[in-house]
């Protein structure tokens, strides 16, 4: 306990420091309210409001698919702050925002630092070319993650390329409506101009992206993103997932976005266009034609699909590009004041058979070389409900379904019930939902969450789901389960310097478990989670922030697993100095895996990091950014997990000899 004291004092002390960025503050409370988030969607998402943070859009021009890129950004307050405009005309002030109807006073904050109020002629104007090239910026960013340790694949030669990973960015833009950029990107272990890989990086992204040039909406090509209602049909964008904050559980990405990140899956490449045909009537057309990684039996046929983009060995280059896939679809919608329509098709052609090994749990997944599917997406306001929704049929007609009722009360109480019904034989490879999992299959359930106000300084968040699985699932030998989660979380601000916050999380579902001396059961695992959290900003340059993590997990009939974690966070804002600092620490000891926490760490630009721990030890990072010039900017990481309880770190070519693990991360970021 002494030696716990004292490290955590250390941490409290530390000389190196960093301030808390709002961008990265408001993505990592989203990130700890959903375990399965994608990382890598994410951190696309963070590279745009970085930019809109050092590029603020003004207010009085703006459009919904811009106030969609916020987060903290509900659908009704969306459709609010643009009726505001319409009804009343141009703000003059940044403090008319609080007079949109449903907007409270950390959700202003947060959108005022990403909107100022300019003129309305801006909205009329479209750049010429010799506009765009002259007031355009170019930006050029590459990073190297160095293992400061060796795996077990390459001490045996298994793994062909070296063990650093980096990554190199360009991008040209102009304000938000102009982007051509590629992404470059190797993974640690893949070879780098060598072996298999003779063209350099593993993957590049190239993309062309154009936004709101008279009735063009939005045009890509190269790599895209789409998605459209709730992702029934169509989503290889940003998902929210089931969280705490109901503000922000619909708020999605519509439409046409660039892909720009380092994710190798959940993309289109081709062409999209997005043309407005007047009176709020708009068209969308989309075609994608890319290879895939799968997996291939002795017949040619797809037994799966590869999704981590890794190539570092033999079996992984043998299921490199092995298939072709072609994507044809459309939207058409009608965006109402109080009434939006819209229907969208995806037909999607496999150049190989998808036929995975058969087995119980995966006697509906989706089979065969082609994939049809139709939604249709709507949503209704009238006062202060909102009706939400999109039902979708595949080729066979089979349904997949979610709708959602709002009900936005008085002092800033919001109601939202959520339905969702998911067939176990809902065949799409593109679609993706909120639910236990991202797919859309095989699952019913009922979502209730109240959100809102407690006492002048107490914000409270509390939800319940109801789940239930018609059919088998991957490791529940068990037809007709059923499962809950839910949670409750109190937020007390009782001013702008220090916050509390206390978050409980209660899930209930059935998985296969060998009890000790046992034969294999499908029983009832319980999840127990509870977080406390302390932020205060002792000065401008300053911020300390101090948690705590308990985790508690149970077999029904077998001995409980439990965890805990502590950690500890400084960060300082050199003022006039460029130089930023964060330093983190995290003691944790638990059971075993399913006991496991997590911890949220800052990163370099456009990434962060929420590393799970189990066993016994502690994890120390430290994040340096410094500004040597407004267009040159170096950032350094450094962290360093030791662990009490082994002497090996992972299984496989993963396994690292010893107890300690390092790592350093390295960007450098050019802007012309």
């Amino acid at each position: 306990m002494k030696r716990l004291i004292y490290l955590l004092s250390l941490g409290f002390f530390a000389l190196s420091l960093q301030a808390q960025n709002v961008v990265e503050d408001m993505v990592e409370q989203l990130v700890e309210t959903d375990d399965g988030i994608d990382q890598a969607v994410w951190e696309e998402r963070l590279e745009e409001l970085s930019y809109l943070r050092e590029q603020p859009l003004n207010i009085n021009t703006i459009s919904k698919q811009q106030l969609e890129l916020f987060p903290f950004l509900s659908a009704r307050l969306i459709e609010n702050t643009l009726y505001y405009l319409y009804r009343y005309g141009p703000m003059k002030t940044d403090k008319e925002l609080m007079m949109v109807e449903d907007m409270d006073l950390e959700t202003c904050r947060l959108l005022r630092q990403f909107v100022y109020v300019g003129e309305v002629e801006e909205k009329h104007r479209r750049p010429s070319l010799a506009t765009i090239l002259q007031y355009g910026r170019h930006e050029v960013s590459t990073r190297v993650d160095v293992p400061m340790y060796e795996r077990r694949g390459y001490k045996e030669d298994v793994y062909e390329g070296s063990p650093l990973a980096h990554n190199l960015r360009y991008q040209f833009r102009y304000s938000d409506r102009v982007m051509v950029g590629v992404t470059a990107a190797k993974d640690a272990g893949e070879p780098f101009f060598a072996g298999r890989n003779a063209k350099g990086y593993d993957s590049y992204s190239p993309y062309f992206y154009l936004r709101d040039f008279g009735r063009i909406k939005a045009l890509a090509l190269g790599n895209y993103r789409l998605s459209y209602g709730y992702g029934m049909v169509v989503n290889t964008n940003f998902s929210m997932g089931k969280t705490f904050m109901l503000s922000t559980l619909d708020n999605r990405v519509q439409g046409i976005r660039k892909h720009s990140s380092t994710d190798e899956y959940n993309y289109l490449q081709g062409g999209a266009l997005s043309y407005d045909l007047g009176r709020r009537w708009s068209v969308d057309a989309f075609y994608s034609n890319r290879r895939m990684d799968g997996n291939l039996s002795d017949a040619g046929e797809i037994t799966s699909i590869k999704k981590d983009g890794l190539h570092r060995r033999d079996l992984e280059w043998d299921k490199h590009n092995t298939f072709r896939s072609r994507v044809l679809g459309g939207n058409v919608a009608y965006d109402g004041r109080y009434v939006d329509v819209g229907a969208t098709v995806a037909y999607q052609h496999l150049g190989r058979r998808l036929n995975p090994t058969p087995h119980d749990y995966n006697r509906y997944y989706a089979r065969g070389c082609d994939f049809l599917n139709v939604g249709v997406g709507y949503r209704a306001v009238w006062r202060r409900l909102t009706l939400q929704g999109e039902t979708a049929a595949d080729k066979d007609g089979h349904l997949a379904m979610m709708n959602t009722i709002r009900y936005n009360g008085l002092s800033d109480w919001q109601l939202m019930l959520m339905q969702r019904y998911y067939e176990a034989a809902y065949a799409s490879l593109l679609a993706r939902g909120v639910g236990e999992s991202s797919s859309v299959q095989n699952e019913s359930g009922v979502y209730l969450g109240v959100e809102g106000r407690l006492m002048r300084y107490v914000r409270a968040s509390l939800y319940a789901d109801y789940f239930y699985f018609p059919w088998y699932r991957y490791q529940v030998s068990k037809k007709e389960t059923t499962g809950f989660d839910g949670g409750a979380q109190l937020i007390y601000s009782p001013r702008g310097a220090f916050s509390l916050l206390a978050r409980y999380r209660y899930k209930r579902k059935y998985h296969d478990h060998t009890p000790e001396g046992a034969d294999k059961a499908t029983l009832p695992f319980t999840t127990q989670r509870l977080k406390l959290q302390v932020d205060y900003r002792l000065s401008s340059c300053l911020t300390l922030r101090s948690s705590a993590d308990a985790s508690h997990v149970r077999y029904q009939g077998c001995p409980a697993s439990v965890g805990v974690l502590l950690g500890q966070s400084v960060g300082y804002d050199g003022g006039r100095l460029p130089l930023q600092v964060d330093v983190s620490f995290a003691w944790f000891d638990t059971d075993d895996y399913d006991s496991r926490l997590y911890a949220s760490e800052r990163g370099v630009l456009y990434s962060f990091s929420t590393p799970s721990f189990y066993g016994e030890g502690h994890r120390v990072s430290g994040v340096v950014r410094w500004a040597f010039t407004p267009h040159v900017v170096l950032q350094l990481k450094l962290g360093a997990t030791h662990y009490r309880d082994r002497d090996v770190i992972g299984s496989g070519y993963d396994r690292i000899a010893g107890s300690d693990k390092w790592d350093v991360n390295c960007l450098l970021r050019l802007k012309f």
